[in-house]
This record gives C-alpha cells, structure tokens and sequence, in this order.
C-alpha cells in the first residue's frame, strides 16, 4: 500500500504537472506527497577549474546563497499554493488522517538526494526526460537504479489526470524485472477497477502471463491477459496497446543496457520512456 510518495522538484517548469499525478495517487491511498526541493550547493554555483581571488569568491558564495534563498521561497510559495488547489491538506509532520503534502529542503545534487529519500518512499514520481531540453533524464536514471522504489514516469499534459490507477496495464515477460514490478506494485494493481496483462510471448525461461494471472487470482485480483505478436517494436506495441484499452496506467520492469554500469535504458524500456504519452511505473 502507498503511503509515502517523493516528488523530487527543482525550478525546470515541469512541478506543477507531476505533483497532480502525485496528488492522484495521494488522494486514492490517503498518502503524503512528499516535495523535495534539491537546493544546489554554493560551491557548486562557482566557475568549475578558474582560479578565483579569496574576496570575490565570497562575493560570489554570498549572492549564490541570496539567489537560492529567492528560488525556495518562490517555489514553497507555489508549493503551499498548488497543494491547496489539489485538495492535499499542508503539514510539517503527516498524522495518517488523510492525503497530505509536505515540503523539505534538501542541498546538494539532486541524483543523490534521490538516492537519501528515495530509498524510504513507497513510490517516487518524475516528470519524463525532456530530450529536447537535456532534462530529467539523470534524475529519472537515479530514482530507477539506485533507490530500489517504484518510479512512476509522468508525461507532460495540459489536463493532469484526477484519478489514476483506475485501469492498468502490466508489461509482462516473466523476467525478474517484471516480477518486482508486481511485487512492488501490489497495492495499486489490487485497487485496479480492470486489469490487462500485456504479453509477446517471450517468457521462454520465466513465469508465463497466465502464471501472473493465477498469481493475481490468490489475492481477489482479476485479471485479462491480451497476447500479441509484435507489428512493431515491443515498447510502441505496449503503449498502443494500453491506449486501446483504455488504461490511465502502465506496470513494467525496467532495464538498462548494462547491468554493471547501469546508465543506460535497454531497448525496450527507452522506446517507453521517449515515446510514453500515458503515466507509466518503472521498477528495475
């Protein structure tokens, strides 16, 4: 069950838009919201490798620090502002009494503040890397690699959804991806109103998807599995599928093309992560 999301945010414009898919969730399972605000430090604001005199170095330190200050209170204002308009109850502290948001104010990277918080939250929610832009994509990498949490990847739109999770998809091909993908989802596949398991066909040496949907049957959960062979790649397969269905959710395992190194997305999960246009949960 969810009961504590982190919504990592910094000033790029996209806050607003992933802290209502967060809220979604947050009213649905009368979860916190976490919002962690990544304040850089001002050692990092410095020119990198120029040898700076003593005095203007403190100058610089000094109008680094005023800056940040500016941008974290404009920021919690509208932080305090959009919770209000999303229904979500401000507190420092959460009681368990309902959906609720809080803020905290962390300094340092923003990829190793992830890494702090996110390995103690039940779900932890990003915008989609902005390719154009060179946004979002270190960001998203942390969260899926070195928090060992669900990582629900938001697109960006004009309308956030309002309820979520209410229809959804679970990319399957028995691997071990896949299964923790279940495992640390339970709780919202179980709150599902319909359930749809994708399926290629490709669980040559994991549990098949009519596996998954026995699975699923032990806990009350119904499930229908759709089986298809691939017109195109697999990843634009899954997310055509999911819109046909209907589902505001897409579930599936994450991978990156090295499993040592660890920084880049294998095939198909780099196909969802730039061509997404729903809401889907990674989990590696």
């Amino acid at each position: 069950m969810i009961r504590k999301i982190i919504l990592p945010v910094r000033g790029d414009g996209k806050g607003n838009n992933v802290f209502a898919h967060a809220a979604a969730l947050a009213h649905r399972f009368d979860a916190q919201v976490v919002v962690t605000h990544c304040r850089p430090r001002p050692a990092d604001m410095l020119p990198f490798g120029v040898p700076i005199p003593g005095i203007l170095k403190d100058q610089l330190v000094r109008q680094a620090v005023e800056l940040a200050d500016q941008e974290e209170g404009v920021l919690k204002t509208e932080f305090i502002q959009l919770a209000e308009h999303l229904g979500l109850k401000v507190l420092d502290k959460p009681n368990g009494s309902g959906a609720c948001a809080s803020w905290i104010e962390e300094s340092g990277r923003q990829v190793d503040v992830i890494k702090h918080h996110g390995r103690l939250a039940d779900l932890i929610v990003v915008a989609q890397p902005d390719v154009d832009r060179n946004l979002g994509a270190n960001t998203l990498k942390s969260a899926l690699f070195h928090t060992g949490r669900p990582v629900l990847m938001c697109p960006p739109t004009n309308t956030p959804p309002k309820i979520l999770g209410e229809k959804l998809t679970i990319a399957w091909n028995g691997s071990t991806e896949a299964a923790r993908a279940v495992a640390l989802t339970i709780g919202i596949i179980e709150r599902a109103q319909e359930v749809t398991l994708l399926s290629a066909g490709t669980e040559i040496h994991g549990a098949s998807s009519s596996d998954l949907e026995s699975y699923l049957a032990t806990r009350g959960i119904t499930a229908k599995i759709e089986r298809f062979q691939a017109k195109m790649k697999i990843g634009e397969e899954l997310l055509a599928r999911t819109k046909a269905c209907g589902a505001d959710l897409m579930i599936m395992g994450a991978y990156g093309d090295s499993h040592e190194r660890e920084t880049v997305f294998g095939g198909n999960t780099q196909v969802i992560v730039d061509k997404a246009e729903i809401p889907v949960i990674l989990v590696h």
